[in-house]
């Protein structure tokens, strides 16, 4: 049992696929941790031992799914069947919350958890601890409109969300992507969200920055570009297209690359990937510690459009091209066309996407970038700061009358 004086905070970041919703889950838990703050993550990440814990803060591995397909997960590691697997989850899942006892529990993204493995901790929660307060985190977009209430309707979302949870906290700004009319949420659902904007990450210091530049021996003058795809399990295509450009190119472009293809992607295709980009002179990572300080290195960021990358790379006033993915979900394309309205990025949809046109827009950018600079540069992150009042609100240090905040 912890002492009276400290806070503890329980968070949940299921993690199936990728490294955006543990990265996530670790900038929010860094900025709430306090002294007299206990922070307990429960993540099904397989990497989240490479990330650096602060004091305060530590974490429950739960056993490894990888995501077939929306509704398919089989187990990573372990040789068990998916129903035991996720019985295991549940388990572990339900003691936590019991034995660490919450005052708040933070929820990524999935109101349900894996197949509502979070179900049996959110009833204890209410039966037994209804002074603690439950919070849903929610990302800008979920999916297109459609598909998302089609979702939230069959698995019983909307009801969950009035039942279990004290409230929803969405991690955008609701004048680019309103999800209220979007999703078509009731209005007593609708009360209980707040919208943070979005979560700022680390900023590097110029020195570290410039120790980057060092490292991948880049002249004063130099472009850099940096290529990453997240955790890299679905970013081969993105890779492919961007290696096809420079395999078209006929002379050395007038920028360097570094592509970092996420721990994710398949052995097979990151071998091909690594040994076509040697023979372009093009520096490879399989995962890079400390990607914050690559991307405050580069001149312009190629990536997918995923939140976390996304928010990496504004964090830094980064000008970024998009490619991003529409299958399964419409997620990064309808983030990727929110953030060239706002002229925070430029995108190519995937049925354009050929050598010609991800030159000529990059050329674009790297010669160009001003436009971008200057509307980043009046960009505001809020997120932190936002989820900091709630927090203090929950432990009686401030009183807020409105509890729904429009960005």
């Amino acid at each position: 049992m912890a002492r009276k004086s400290t806070y503890n905070i329980l968070m949940y970041s299921h993690d199936t696929y990728g490294l955006g919703h543990i990265r996530r889950t670790l900038a929010i838990a860094s900025h709430l941790r306090t002294p007299n703050v206990n922070i307990l993550i429960i993540t099904g990440s397989p990497i989240v031992g490479r990330f650096s814990f602060p004091p305060q803060i530590d974490f429950v591995r739960v056993p490894g799914m990888i995501k077939m397909t929306n509704e398919e997960y089989l187990p990573l590691s372990i040789k068990i069947n998916t129903r035991h697997a996720l019985k295991i989850r549940q388990t572990i899942i339900t003691s936590t919350a019991k034995a660490f006892q919450p005052r708040l529990f933070i929820v990524d993204k999935a109101p349900l958890g894996l197949k509502r493995e979070i179900i049996p901790a959110l009833q204890w929660i209410n039966r037994c601890h209804e002074n603690t307060r439950t919070v849903l985190g929610l990302r800008d977009v979920m999916d297109d409109a459609a598909s998302t209430k089609k979702d939230w309707e069959e698995k019983g979302v909307y009801e969950v969300l009035d039942r279990y949870y004290s409230e929803i906290w969405v991690y955008g700004n609701q004048n680019f992507y309103d999800p209220i009319s979007e999703y078509d949420i009731p209005e007593d659902i609708s009360q209980k969200m707040v919208f943070t904007g979005y979560i700022p990450r680390t900023v590097p210091k110029a020195g570290e920055i410039n120790e980057v530049r060092k490292e991948q021996r880049l002249g004063p003058d130099e472009k850099l570009v940096v290529v990453t795809t997240g955790g890299g399990g679905d970013g081969y295509e993105h890779m492919d297209a961007y290696l096809r450009m420079l395999e078209s190119w006929g002379e050395s472009p007038p920028f360097r690359t570094v592509m970092v293809t996420g721990p994710f992607m398949p052995k097979k295709r990151r071998i091909e990937i690594f040994n076509r980009a040697r023979r372009l002179k093009v520096r490879t990572y399989r995962f890079y510690r400390r990607m914050e300080r690559l991307i405050g290195a580069a001149d312009v960021v190629v990536c997918m459009g995923g939140y976390n990358t996304v928010c990496e790379i504004l964090s830094q006033r980064k000008p970024s091209l998009i490619i991003p993915r529409e299958h399964p979900r419409r997620e990064q394309l309808i983030r990727a066309q929110i953030l060239c309205k706002q002229n925070l990025a430029d995108y190519i949809p995937w049925d354009e996407v050929e050598p010609s046109v991800l030159r000529r827009k990059l050329l674009a950018m790297i010669e160009k970038p001003e436009p971008y600079h200057e509307a980043i540069s009046n960009f505001r992150f809020t997120g932190l700061e936002i989820m900091s009042e709630r927090l203090a609100e929950f432990r009686g240090e401030i009183s807020r009358e409105k509890k729904v905040l429009h960005l």
